[in-house]
């Protein structure tokens, strides 16, 4: 069963990450220049969190820690093109009262890997669990994931499920019979969402979020120029989701998730573009044991950038059911 689920939620990857965290929280004053690691590290600290690196195997992973070790343990993943840091603004709330962990996914932010890396979702899910384990995770973890990220908390909770406490779902992916949006009805579209060169930024802004922020032209600069840095193993990822998505249907996608028993809360932005808000109550009944889902009005693809506040509530009072 657990090859089945892993080759079945490789073709549920369809969704998108932005680095665009520190954008909605910065001044409007534009600067002469801006030192975007600088602005981001700052963010991380305001949010409770620090940056660390580990070597695990080939993956010279960066990820934040923040919280209290002992206390129980969040691993967060990312979707598509994201990083760490599109959680900062989550994290922020949980860190008081949890052990917060965000890392940056292989290949992406500013983990590195080598250049023939496996980007396949069963390979990644893997190493975020050989990952896991080296920073020693005790006593398991609660998971959540936002859009391709929720697939790979659904794959970690069916392949660990011992080691899984609960799973938070964003707009997560999936291969659903309520697909309407041309990134799930053909996820070749998805190649139109790497950033590639100037102005793809903006477009992809627009399609992400229902209300983009105003982000000065330094940060934005420099957070296109990082996305391009990275279209090359954004592109490799894609074309993994566009060769998979093919091979499995919706009934197929539900058997697998059927088989998490885990207490599962969803969220999703009504304006959502990539992943219809539709699939939403499609996933909730799927899942044996899904609470929700929290429907976000006026929020498109990414509420942990556009509305994290509205999340805050529901999952501090999920966790607090389930963590103890």
């Amino acid at each position: 069963m657990k090859r089945t689920f892993s080759q079945l939620l490789i073709a549920s990857m369809i969704g998108l990450g932005t680095v665009a965290s520190v954008a909605i929280t910065t001044q409007t004053q534009a600067a002469p220049a801006i030192d975007i690691q600088s602005v981001l590290q700052q963010e991380r600290a305001w949010a409770g969190m620090e940056t660390k690196r580990i070597k695990v195997g080939d993956i010279d992973w960066a990820y934040s820690e923040g919280g209290q070790a002992g206390k129980p343990t969040l691993l967060l993943v990312h979707g598509l093109a994201g990083s760490r840091d599109n959680w900062n603004r989550l994290a922020r709330y949980l860190t008081p009262y949890y052990h917060v962990i965000i890392p940056d996914l292989p290949g992406q932010g500013d983990s590195k890997v080598p250049n023939d890396f496996d980007y396949s979702i069963p390979n990644l899910t893997e190493k975020v669990r050989r990952f896991a384990e080296a920073i020693k995770v005790e006593n398991g973890v609660h998971i959540a994931g936002h859009s391709m990220g929720g697939s790979i908390a659904l794959l970690y909770t069916a392949q660990y499920p011992v080691d899984t406490k609960s799973v938070f779902l964003i707009d997560s992916a999936g291969v659903f019979k309520s697909a309407n949006t041309p990134y799930l009805k053909d996820p070749t579209t998805l190649r139109n969402m790497v950033v590639n060169k100037a102005g793809d930024f903006d477009r992809l802004m627009k399609i992400a979020m229902n209300i983009p922020p105003f982000i000065p032209k330094e940060i934005k600069d420099a957070q296109e120029k990082l996305m391009i840095s990275q279209s090359a193993n954004t592109s490799k990822l894609i074309e993994q989701l566009i060769v998979m998505s093919k091979l499995f249907t919706p009934d197929s996608f539900a058997i697998a998730a059927r088989s998490i028993d885990q207490p599962v809360l969803i969220a999703w932005g009504d304006k959502d573009q990539i992943i219809n808000v539709e699939a939403a109550a499609e996933l909730k009944n799927l899942l044996k044991n899904a609470q929700g889902p929290v429907i976000l009005k006026g929020v498109g693809h990414m509420p942990i950038l556009e509305q994290e506040q509205l999340l805050v509530k529901p999952y501090l009072d999920f966790l607090s059911k389930n963590s103890k």
